[in-house]
C-alpha cells in the first residue's frame, strides 16, 4: 500500500483531488547550534542556509542562497528533492513562509515578522509576545490561502526542530519521543537540552509552553492552520505531532499528520502521540538505484520540507508509487548529480 493510517482514520487526504494548496514555513532556532544536535546542514556555517535553500529548491530546482543543495555532511540530499518531485507532478501551487529566518531565501516569500529562536538550553525561546503577535498575522495568511483550497498541507524545514518538538512534548506531560536525521539520534543530548529548557517552563498555558521551549516555525504552522477555513494536512513528523499537540489546545482544527514510513518505522518516536489521526506513506526510496537516496531506508533524513505529506498526497492525485520513485530518481539526477555550482 502507497500510505497507511498509523493512528486513526480520515478522509481528508482524499480532498486533494480538489484544489490543494502547499504552504512551506521556514525559520531558525539557535538551539541548532548546540554541536552535534542536528546534521541539517554539511557543516555549521550552513545550518542556517537549510530552510531558505530547500524552499529555493522547491521554486528553481536548484539553491540559490548556497552552491548546491542542502545535504547531511555526508552527502544525503534534504527532502526537498522528494517534495519538488510532488509539486511538479502534481501542479499544486505552493507558498512560501518565512517564520524566523537568520537569512532570508531569495524568492517571493510571505513574512511574518517572526523572531529567530532562541537556543532553548539557554534561555526563553521566544518573547510571548511577540508569538501572540505572530499567531494573529499567521491566521490571517491561512484563512486568505485557505480561501484557494479545500484543503491546506502544511510543511515545514528548520534544523533542530525535533529538539524543540521533543521540549514541547516534554513541557505537555507527554513522551519527548522525537526523530532524528540520523540514524543514532542523540537522545541523551536532546534529552539534557529538554530537561534544561522544560525547567523554566511556568504552566501548561500552550502559548506559555510555545514561548517557553518551541520556535517560530511551530508559531507559523500553529497560525496558519487555525485560520484555515478548511481542513489541513500538517506535513511532517516528529514536529507536527508537537504541533499538533499545541494546536488541539488552542483552537478547532480539522486536521491529519501525514509522514514518511521512515519516521514511522523509527523506534524513537511515538506517532500515537498525535491527537489527530496519522498516515505514513512509502515514497520506495528503499529500492532506488541511488545509495544517497536509500540512505532514506537506512534512518538518515527521514522527513523534512513536507515529503510524507507531499507523499501521500502525490499517490492520492493517482500517481503511482512506482513512477513517483522513477520520477524522484530523475530530480535527483538533475539536481543533485549534475547541478551546477554557483
Amino acid at each position: 500500500m502507497s500510505y497507511a493510517f498509523v493512528k486513526g482514520k480520515s478522509d481528508i487526504i482524499e480532498l486533494v483531488k480538489g484544489k490543494a494548496t502547499f504552504v512551506l514555513v521556514i525559520g531558525n532556532t539557535k538551539t541548532a547550534s548546540i554541536e552535534g544536535i542536528t546534521v541539517a546542514g554539511a557543516n555549521p556555517e550552513l545550518i542556517k542556509y537549510t530552510p531558505p535553500a530547500d524552499a529555493e529548491l522547491l521554486y528553481h530546482g536548484r539553491c540559490l542562497s548556497i552552491g548546491s543543495v542542502p545535504a547531511t555532511p555526508d552527502g544525503k540530499p534534504t527532502p526537498a528533492i522528494i517534495t519538488y518531485t510532488a509539486l511538479r507532478l502534481t501542479s499544486i501551487p505552493f507558498f512560501v513562509v518565512n517564520s524566523g529566518l537568520i537569512v532570508p531565501p531569495k524568492i517571493p516569500y510571505i513574512d511574518l515578522n517572526a523572531p529567530v529562536g532562541e537556543n532553548i538550553a539557554e534561555r526563553r525561546a521566544m518573547d510571548r509576545q511577540r508569538v501572540e503577535e505572530v499567531i494573529e498575522r499567521a491566521k490571517i495568511v491561512g484563512k486568505q490561502i485557505s480561501k484557494l483550497s479545500d484543503v491546506l498541507v502544511i510543511g515545514e524545514s528548520i534544523p533542530a526542530g525535533t529538539t524543540t518538538a521533543a521540549a514541547v512534548l516534554k513541557a505537555l506531560g507527554l513522551r519527548d519521543a522525537v526523530s532524528s536525521s540520523m540514524p543514532e539520534n542523540p537522545v541523551e543530548l536532546k534529552r539534557k537540552v529538554v530537561r534544561k529548557a522544560v525547567e523554566r517552563v511556568e504552566s501548561k498555558d500552550p502559548v506559555e509552553i510555545l514561548s517557553a521551549v518551541g520556535d517560530p516555525v511551530m508559531v507559523g504552522v500553529i497560525g496558519i492552520a487555525l485560520g484555515s477555513e478548511c481542513p489541513v494536512i500538517l506535513a511532517g513528523g516528529t514536529q507536527m505531532v508537537a504541533i499538533a499537540n499545541l494546536m488541539a489546545k488552542m483552537g478547532e482544527v480539522e486536521a491529519l499528520i501525514a509522514t514518511t514510513k521512515y519516521v514511522g518505522d523509527d523506534v524513537n518516536v511515538d506517532l500515537s502521540l498525535s491527537p489527530y489521526p496519522v498516515i505514513a506513506a512509502d515514497p520506495l526510496l528503499g529500492k532506488s538505484k541511488y545509495p544517497g537516496l536509500r540512505a532514506y531506508e537506512e534512518g538518515f533524513v527521514k522527513e523534512g520540507v513536507g515529503a510524507g505529506g507531499m507523499t501521500a498526497v502525490a499517490y492520492a492525485s493517482g500517481i503511482s508509487p512506482e513512477r513517483f520513485l522513477k520520477e524522484i530518481e530523475m530530480d535527483y539526477e538533475k539536481i543533485v548529480l549534475h547541478g551546477s555550482k554557483f
